[in-house]
């Protein structure tokens, strides 16, 4: 049994006397302690050792004592499985040499056997359940099959992802195909990490975004509904699509545990839009972690009362800056672990 279990009530709708609370992208390059693994290990390196994925994922738990943990990873090891190249490059991000932009290179892609291809993630998992020993849960991670398909596609980070968007509106056969081996790959790795030992699943919709209402049904979350409806029945699911404010009325109706937000609606619209029956994460900007620390803590205390304690986990809108100072992220998480509804 898990001692601390407010996250899991709290995405079971469940009442709490607080909030729980983590943040994206907590295990990482705003800790001292990260840097220095980082400056030892390439990033890679650090993803495929169990031993370093799981140690960098119990690092903030340890210095600030979230409500749960996220593992170490990242989503480019499904292409990586998929037999597409994908490099991280310092100070550029990830680069993928031969990106797919053809029906010949949607072939070439294999849906693989990912006990195989991504055993090293289910031995971090099972390292790091060890270190957590049952204190809190441990979230699993999976970045969705349009976002999956923008790096794909692109072959880069980018502003518009207009080669992806492109391929889906010149080449919607080769798109659909391509987006359907990404769903089937993501739902056995997660299913993967659920034997492993994972407690909640959450799919990063990083680029949603970038859609319009009626491109994003049909190319992200009608996907992304295959996978909450193929793990719903195993773990929570949390669906969190950045700048996807658009589509949490749609989102709302699926059988997701909880939705994540990003910063640009306020926690009314939120409740409003999901029809306030389902658990809401989210939605402070990660750069307002460099305010004051005072100022966060009244920031925080104003967000848990604008949305309510119940059915709700408190966490930034996107993942923590680099640039973050220590005493402002343990602010953020103190205000949370104070609050007195």
């Amino acid at each position: 049994m898990i001692k601390n279990d407010l996250f899991l009530k709290a995405l079971k709708g469940e009442i709490v006397e607080r909030p729980p609370v983590w943040m994206m992208r907590q295990a990482g390059r705003y800790l001292p302690e990260f840097m220095a693994l980082r400056d030892k290990y390439d990033f890679f390196t650090r993803c495929q050792t169990p031993e370093l994925a799981a140690e960098i994922t119990v690092q903030p738990i340890r210095r600030y004592g979230m409500d749960a943990a996220i593992l170490f990873s990242d989503i480019l090891v499904v292409p990586q499985a998929m037999n597409i190249e994908v490099q991280m490059k310092p100070n550029f991000g990830p680069y993928l040499p031969n990106p797919v932009r053809d029906q010949k290179g949607v072939d070439a892609v294999m849906v693989p056997d990912v006990d195989v291809e991504l055993g090293y993630v289910m031995k971090a998992i099972k390292v790091t359940k060890q270190l957590l020993n049952d204190e809190i849960p441990l979230i699993g991670f999976a970045g969705s099959p349009w976002t999956i398909l923008c790096y794909v596609v692109q072959g880069q980070g980018s502003k518009s992802f207009d080669m992806a968007k492109g391929f889906c509106f010149t080449q919607p056969k080769a798109a659909h195909e391509l987006l359907q081996k990404i769903t089937d790959t993501t739902i056995a790795y997660l299913k993967a990490k659920v034997k492993a030992g994972v407690d909640v699943v959450q799919i990063f919709d990083s680029w949603g975004g970038m859609l319009s209402p009626v491109d994003y049904q049909e190319f992200s979350w009608k996907y992304i509904n295959q996978i909450i409806e193929a793990l719903k029945d195993e773990v929570p699911v949390i669906a969190f699509g950045k700048g996807c404010w658009f589509a949490l009325h749609e989102m709302a109706k699926s059988n997701a545990s909880a939705l994540g937000i990003d910063w640009t609606i306020t926690a009314q619209n939120a409740r409003y839009l999901t029809g306030g029956n389902i658990t809401l994460q989210g939605n402070f900007d990660p750069a307002r972690l460099l305010s004051p620390p005072a100022e966060i803590k009244r920031m925080v205390t104003q967000m848990i009362n604008e949305f309510g304690k119940d059915k709700y986990i408190v966490n930034l809108g996107h993942g923590i800056l680099p640039n973050i100072p220590l005493e402002n992220a343990k602010a953020f998480i103190d205000a949370v672990k104070e609050y007195k509804g």
